[in-house]
């Protein structure tokens, strides 16, 4: 089977960088593993300034092999066939709703993009799918909690799926980054890896057998587990899924003919990576430098504080949010980095720059540290390429290194079809 990929939402190519274990020489790309990306999708909607497309196309060339328009727009059947499906798709409202003639319709202007996904599945049947998402997605909507990642399983079951899923923290695995988002493995029933899986029971597959225990170890303990069923038998399609549902989904599961099993896990840690490895060990411009005018509002900022505030209806009451560290701890790796970092706020990294001692926000270099980008990845020519938008791009990517070790196991998977 060959090794061939599309990768929809591609922002500026973390799952190529994993994948293919890139690297920057004299600003030359390396792409040392044989992953063949035979086509992406990257669009940014409301802005005609397309930086993380730019930046896609500079490093890994061939235009007229990707796509920068609208998902939505875009034939399903005219995408390439492909083994993988690879995205890091935003988290929306998923749910759906019968239109006047009784079909499936979405509900509002969200949730289009899974839809996208799933049109995507059904056009091209791909064995393999990995996906990747903020945690929040499993407790999501806070009204019916478990909803959207419920209509995502049953769609998969449909399309003839089964699938594992884990809350990963990149921090606890050796990387740079106390980031937490859900990685979402699907195989086609039709696949030897699923007849191999088919053999292995849940508990197994989650504490031992499956693709997140094998690269993302975690402690043999029994804290919680649940049950639930999407299949045909207990809900006729996934309108009515839509309507009546709702589960609460733990930080690791499995979902097999329609049966999900979901545990809550804890990782069995590894070494780890702190912020005071990766930061620029050289001296940095001026620019990063906190103007000592503005010393007192970062320090409001970042401090406890307890605001009274008014409720639409007039009710009093307060907000609350503690203490951060000020300058940041570099014996600890890097809190979760926002797309807005490097800005005034009270989510920016400030650190103690090693040269002077003084304080300072990251460098764009050390943003794509934090993220496992190659340095000056998003250092590129084109014009919407600023300074605040790599900061940007740097805050929606995804953790290099964890999609290479699951990129790397995926690719034996594959060798054995």
């Amino acid at each position: 089977m060959e090794k061939t990929v599309v990768e929809l939402f591609a922002g500026v190519g973390g799952f190529r960088c994993g994948f293919n274990n890139v690297s920057l020489v004299d600003n030359e790309v390396i792409e040392e593993d044989n992953w063949d990306f035979v086509w992406a999708n990257q669009w940014e909607p409301s802005t005609k300034s397309q930086a993380a497309y730019d930046c896609y196309v500079e490093r890994f060339g061939n235009p007229g092999e990707h796509s920068n328009e609208d998902i939505a727009t875009v034939p399903k059947n005219e995408i390439p066939d492909h083994t993988l499906l690879v995205g890091g798709f935003p988290c929306q409202d998923y749910s759906v709703a019968r239109s006047l003639s009784g079909g499936k319709g979405i509900e509002g202007k969200k949730g289009v993009l899974w839809w996208e996904i799933a049109k995507v599945l059904e056009a091209k049947q791909p064995p393999f799918v990995l996906l990747e998402n903020v945690d929040r997605l499993l407790r999501s909507p806070a009204s019916q909690r478990g909803r959207d990642f419920g209509i995502m399983l049953r769609t998969f079951m449909d399309y003839g799926y089964s699938v594992e899923w884990r809350v990963i923290n990149a921090a606890e695995y050796g990387f740079p980054q106390k980031r937490r988002r859900v990685f979402i493995f699907a195989y086609h029933n039709s696949t030897k890896y699923y007849l191999q899986m088919n053999k292995v029971n849940a508990e197994n597959t989650i504490y031992n057998e499956g693709i997140f225990a094998k690269n993302f170890p975690i402690k043999d303990l029994e804290l919680e587990k649940g049950k639930s069923d999407i299949s045909s038998k207990k809900f006729e399609d996934v309108v009515e899924i839509s309507d009546n549902y709702e589960f609460h989904f733990f930080n690791a599961g499995l979902m097999h003919k329609g049966l999900i099993t979901t545990y809550k896990v804890e990782a069995n840690c590894e070494d780890v990576t702190t912020l005071g490895e990766i930061i620029e060990k050289e001296k940095v411009d001026n620019k990063y430098f906190l103007l000592d005018e503005k010393l007192e509002k970062w320090k409001y900022l970042k401090g406890s504080k307890r605001i009274e505030r008014t409720r639409p209806n007039g009710e009093k009451y307060f907000f609350a949010e503690g203490n951060l560290s000020f300058p940041d701890k570099l014996d600890v790796p890097a809190r979760t980095m926002l797309t807005s970092e490097s800005t005034t706020n009270r989510s920016s990294h400030v650190v103690q720059d090693v040269v002077s001692g003084e304080l300072r926000t990251l460098t764009p270099v050390e943003a794509e540290r934090i993220q496992m980008f190659p340095d000056n990845w998003t250092n590129i020519e084109s014009k919407a390429m600023t300074e605040r938008r790599r900061y940007f791009m740097m805050g929606n990517a995804l953790v290099v290194g964890v999609v290479s070790r699951l990129g790397d196991y995926i690719k034996e998977i594959v060798e054995n079809e």
